[in-house]
Order: C-alpha cells, then sequence, then structure tokens
C-alpha cells in the first residue's frame, strides 16, 4: 500500500535531518526514514560528545579550500547556505555558539544531545513525519525516476527523496554504506571507501597510559626509517589505543601511506619553542630552586598536566627515587632529550569503526552543484557524506551536511 508524500528523506543524521527540515519548511509533506531507535546517533558523538557544529572561517574561499577538489563543486550550495547561514540557523533555532581555536565553533553548552534537539524540534515545527527503526531494503527506479522505496512489505512513494545515508564511518551508528549500494543498482558509480580521518595505533605503553590526557601546543616528527617526513604542532590527545585529536587526524592519510614505506615512528616535542640548549638551561634553573625536593615531584613542574609519571618511565629507573641535588648532568640531559623527543612507534590507523570520516562515494559529476539532483534520476537528491568530497576535522564535514542537506531540501 503507497503512502502519499511529497519527500521521503532516508536517514536521520546531519544531511537528512536538514533536508527534511527545510523540505518541510516550504510546505512540503514529508517523511523521514531512520534505521537506529532515534534520531543523529553519530552526531550526538561527534567532538567527543561536544559537537564541531562548523568551522567559522569568514572567507568563503579560505573555507572551501578545505575540500580539495570539491571546493568547485560546492562554490554554487555554499552561496546559498554556506558557514554564516549555519551559524545564524542555529542560533536563531534557540542553540547559542561558541567558537574556539581553530576557528571550530560548537553550541555553547558544548553538548552534542543539544544539536541534536535542535533539529529535532525543528522537524516537529514542520509536522516531519518521522519513523525509527525502519529499514530500507530496495530503492526502486526506472526510466530516470525514482518510484518508491521498500520498507519490509510496504512500498512507500513520494515525488521526491532524498538519500542521507552517510558513509562507512562508525558503522555501529548505522553507517554501513546502505546507499552507496543503492546509487550501484541504480547505475551511479562509486568510488570505493577507505576510513582516512582515523587515530593512529601506536606501540608505546606511556602513551596508552595518558588515555584522556591532551597534550597543548606541541610538535610531532614522523619518521620513516629514521628518517624525518613531516612535521606539525598542535594538539594531541592520547587515547587507550593510541594518539587522536585534530592534528593526529588530519594527518592520518599521510602516516597511512609512509607505512608501506617502513617502520614509521614519531617524536614529541614538548617544548617546540626551546632548542635543546636553552631547554637544558630552563630545566637546570628549576633543578636549582627544588634542590632538595624529590625529582619525581619537581618533574611535575616541567611536564604538560598528568604526564609525569608516564615520561618518569621513559628515564632511568635510579632517578625515581633520587633527590633534585643527587640527580646527575647526564640524567638531567636524558631529561631534556626525552621532553624534545616522546618516543613513539605508530603500528597502524584505527579502522572504519573509528573513523570520523571515510573517503569515497557518489562521484560529484554525477550531481547537479546548484540541487544536489542525481544527473541520472530527476527525482532523487544525494546528500552529506554520501558524495565523495575530500575534508579534514574542524567541523568541515558537518558543515558539508548541513550544506547539502539544506539544498537537497530547497529543490526536492
Amino acid at each position: 500500500m503507497s503512502t502519499p508524500f511529497d519527500v521521503i528523506v532516508i536517514g536521520g543524521g546531519p544531511a537528512g535531518m536538514m533536508a527534511a527540515g527545510r523540505a518541510a519548511e516550504r510546505g512540503k509533506r514529508v517523511l523521514l526514514l531512520e534505521k537506529n531507535p532515534r534520531l543523529g546517533v553519530k552526531l550526538a558523538m561527534t567532538g567527543g560528545g561536544r559537537c564541531n557544529i562548523t568551522n567559522a572561517e569568514e572567507n568563503e574561499r579560505l573555507l572551501l579550500e578545505h575540500y580539495g577538489k570539491g571546493a568547485k563543486f560546492l562554490f554554487s550550495s555554499f552561496a546559498q547556505f554556506g558557514m554564516a547561514q549555519t551559524m545564524q540557523f542555529f542560533t536563531e533555532h534557540g542553540l547559542p555558539l561558541v567558537v574556539q581555536a581553530g576557528q571550530r565553533a560548537f553550541p555553547a553548552s558544548l553538548s552534542a544531545a543539544d544539536v541534536v534537539r535542535t533539529l529535532e524540534k525543528y522537524l516537529h515545527d514542520g509536522k516531519v513525519e518521522v519513523r525509527t527503526k525502519v529499514v530500507v531494503s530496495k530503492v526502486l527506479g526506472e526510466q530516470g525516476s525514482i518510484r518508491g522505496v521498500i520498507v519490509g512489505k510496504e512500498k512507500l512513494e513520494a515525488s521526491s527523496y532524498i538519500l542521507a545515508t552517510g558513509g562507512t564511518s562508525h558503522p555501529k551508528t548505522g553507517s554501513t554504506g546502505d546507499g552507496f549500494t543503492w546509487l550501484k543498482k541504480l547505475g551511479h558509480s562509486i568510488v570505493p571507501s577507505t576510513p582516512t580521518i582515523v587515530p593512529l595505533a601506536v606501540a608505546d605503553e606511556w602513551v596508552k597510559s595518558l588515555a584522556g590526557t591532551a597534550l597543548d601546543d606541541v610538535k610531532i616528527t614522523f619518521a620513516i626509517d629514521g628518517k624525518k617526513q613531516l612535521a606539525l604542532k598542535g594538539r594531541i590527545l592520547c587515547t587507550h589505543f593510541g594518539l587522536s585529536g585534530p592534528l593526529i587526524l588530519n594527518v592520518a592519510a599521510k602516516v597511512g601511506g609512509m607505512l608501506h614505506a617502513g617502520t614509521v615512528t614519531a617524536e614529541i616535542d614538548v617544548f617546540p619553542k626551546l632548542d635543546l640548549g636553552s631547554l637544558d638551561t630552563y630545566v637546570t634553573r628549576i633543578f636549582d630552586q627544588n634542590k632538595n625536593k624529590e625529582f619525581k615531584n619537581v618533574l611535575r613542574q616541567l611536564t604538560p598536566k598528568g604526564t609525569a609519571p608516564a615520561i618518569l618511565s621513559l628515564l632511568p629507573d635510579h632517578v625515581a627515587e633520587q633527590k633534585v641535588h643527587s640527580v646527575l648532568k647526564d640524567d638531567r640531559k636524558t631529561l631534556v632529550r626525552v621532553l624534545k623527543a616522546l618516543p613513539v612507534t605508530i603500528t597502524g590507523l584505527l579502522g572504519y569503526e573509528w573513523a570520523v570520516v571515510a573517503d569515497g562515494g557518489l562521484p560529484v559529476s554525477e550531481v547537479e552543484n546548484k540541487t544536489m539532483r542525481s544527473k541520472q534520476y530527476a527525482n532523487l537528491f544525494i546528500t552529506g557524506d554520501m558524495l565523495n568530497i575530500s575534508r579534514p576535522s574542524g567541523g568541515y564535514s558537518l558543515q558539508l551536511c548541513w550544506t547539502t542537506g539544506y539544498v537537497a531540501g530547497s529543490y526536492a
């Protein structure tokens, strides 16, 4: 039995909710289908539960440069609903925002759940019919038009259809590539996906012992078989499996390529503004001021908060119980070298289950850039992570969802 709708949206993530809400805002009768028990499952996890809504770069040209080859395709869409419109949308819908380091914009509450609630209210206000725990098994298309979708034994029909099922990152949240399967069966081509913006797995216990600890304003240098390849500065997050944080996530693809060329190691410099000599002078001054204290306690003054025990494990055993005045010159210089080059051995990249973004998807050459409409099916629109557009972490992925979802919802 068919149910009459103007628009059926498949996928209740950020792009799907934005698309459904926008279509309803235009007076369309909208049905939103989501396989999970609730909407926005992955969205509620983003940014460590804080939700980096967008990147607040005001220069749109600079903002678009972060989408690589997809920048030209996205120009028209961003002109319709870009960063400024996104910020305005959320503030006008009762969600104040704050901008932090790296121009990353978050809800002022730093709660991703508040972002989900804001979008759910947007859907409610537009009288969008939402069905959760619904699995679409087929998307039916013929003669350049989508004829319906199959849910269980029911065929659902609408004038237009919007696919917003996401890519393949975090498959436990429902992003299992269903949309790619449907598009292939409909005759579209799909670029195979690979997890790219992912944390790094390491062998070092000192790193894993610092799970949940952030290293701010550090420098990390990567090497292949001892030969330096690249160095970056920023914030690193230690985890129970290795290294994460925006700096690491955005370099993961390059490190993945390096792993094919040899043994990949890294050195973390916690005093990147000082050379070895200057750091030795600084450490000597701290030692002179605390001669009669235990070395392990003074080490806390020299190291990032919470890291002293882990760094102590990298030093000679006999130093741990010494008074500062008993620390030999060679041991002090060893400490200085360790602070300038905490050793890390990279063992691999985490897989899809940890990926913030997985590359691949529908080539943008098969989509109208102004409308997000399929060039093969006049009533099919594709959004968000389903598009093969690369981008770093830092709010760019969600902005892609807001923009393409809004545009699809405007034309469906």
